[in-house]
């Protein structure tokens, strides 16, 4: 069976779009925004006659051009429609007062990763902020969690959100964005005319694990190049927070484990066999080298370890990325006591906390990796009673 996505059962079913009628419409989109012919989002629905007056786009914006973390787009009118396209990634990351004022139902359709630091899940919250106690109406167009239902990482503490931690949930979070708008909703107690427009045939066990076999992968965001980085991504974008290369300036971004110029990669991975197997499990390792055209050691050969989660090499429910990530920084540790791990830079427009503390909603992770006394067990003990709370906390929202 094919799956239909939100925005195809929305285009398909016109008892779905009947209360759109006479409304003014808004509607939240990058390049993945596309419906099963590939046609974007915007031209669809306009071409079905809703009365679309304003779009937003998200982190790297509406036309998904910008590369880097705190590379902003500026606000512009389409050139096709004469309607505004509102930034949620320049001057403002919340919808303003006069941005709401443009539509009275908002469609939210972005392709995520499932992973807590991928900013569409924090657009997603501050436009359901927006819209409390307004009377506007948000829709979520939902769409698959390409990573699939697991759950995994320390969930981020209190005080430690950001644009990047937008609540009290693990680095790999399980959930569609339809879902996670209505834990948004009860968690912060928000008044929101909410509705999802569901999936209809998504599996998240079936064939794919989380993406549908039948359907085109498009970059939701310049570096998630295909299903193999979304896997992989819950423990790869730790390494934005170090001083290792993820692979930005090569045609295979965060689908690495680690690149760097000075360090061996055999060795490292020899030393992650000797301290946890089990947390190699789920995937192939195999040993790489890159040079980064840009970013991190732009220009430097670099030793590396790539991931392949994919083919017959993945095993869905035993590959634990944030793991396998934490690892590879621990066996570094272990073997360049002295190493310059964590970068010193801001991230995500926070300016007093170390990038890798912000992207694990605090320092728990940082802090094992840098205790040289610390075990994998110890690990563990702080991590799943995390992923166990909230693997209940999520159970009864579960639409699929």
């Amino acid at each position: 069976m094919s799956v239909q996505f939100g925005i195809d059962r929305l285009l398909a079913d016109p008892a779905l779009r009947a209360p759109l009628e006479g409304k003014r419409v808004a509607l939240v989109a990058h390049p993945a925004s596309v419906t099963a012919d590939l046609t974007h989002s915007l031209d669809a629905l306009i071409s079905a006659g809703v009365n679309v007056c304003s779009a937003f786009g998200p982190q790297h914006g509406l036309k998904g051009d910008k590369q880097d973390n705190m590379v902003e787009s500026p606000d512009e009118l389409d050139p096709h429609y004469n309607i505004p396209i509102f930034s949620l990634y320049g001057e403002v990351r919340r919808p303003s007062g006069q941005m709401m004022s443009t539509a009275d139902v908002f469609l939210f359709d972005l392709q995520d990763l499932g992973c807590r630091i991928y900013t569409f899940v924090t657009t997603l919250l501050y436009l359901l902020e927006a819209a409390s106690g307004s009377g506007k109406t948000v829709w979520v167009l939902d769409r698959p969690n390409p990573a699939g239902r697991p759950i995994e990482g320390l969930s981020l503490l209190p005080g430690h959100e950001s644009f990047v931690g937008a609540g009290p949930m693990p680095m790999r979070h399980g959930l569609t964005l339809g879902e996670m708008g209505q834990w948004f909703i009860e968690h912060f107690k928000l008044d929101v005319d909410y509705r999802v427009i569901a999936m209809e045939g998504w599996e998240p066990d079936g064939a794919g694990f989380g993406w549908p076999e039948s359907r085109i992968w498009i970059n939701p965001s310049p570096n998630a190049a295909n299903v193999n980085m979304a896997r992989a991504y819950a423990g790869t974008v730790m390494l934005e927070g170090a001083n290792l290369s993820e692979g930005r300036g090569t045609t295979r971004p965060l689908e690495v484990l680690f690149g760097a110029p000075d360090l061996d990669a055999r060795a490292v991975l020899g030393e992650m066999r000797r301290l946890v197997p089990d947390w190699l499990a789920g995937a192939a390792l195999r040993e790489c080298w890159f040079t980064p055209t840009f970013h991190k050691h732009a220009g430097a050969l670099c030793s590396g370890l790539m991931i392949h989660a994919e083919g017959a090499l993945y095993d869905h429910h035993a590959f634990r990325p944030w793991r396998m990530q934490a690892l590879a920084f621990k066996a570094i540790r272990n073997l360049h006591p002295e190493y310059a791990l964590w970068r010193d830079f801001a991230y995500e427009y926070e300016f007093d906390r170390l990038a890798i503390d912000v992207i694990n909603g605090g320092p728990g992770l940082r802090e094992w990796v840098d205790n040289a006394a610390a075990l994998p067990g110890d690990l563990e003990a702080l991590t799943v009673p995390d992923e166990e709370a909230w693997r209940e906390t999520v159970r009864p929202l579960l639409l699929y």
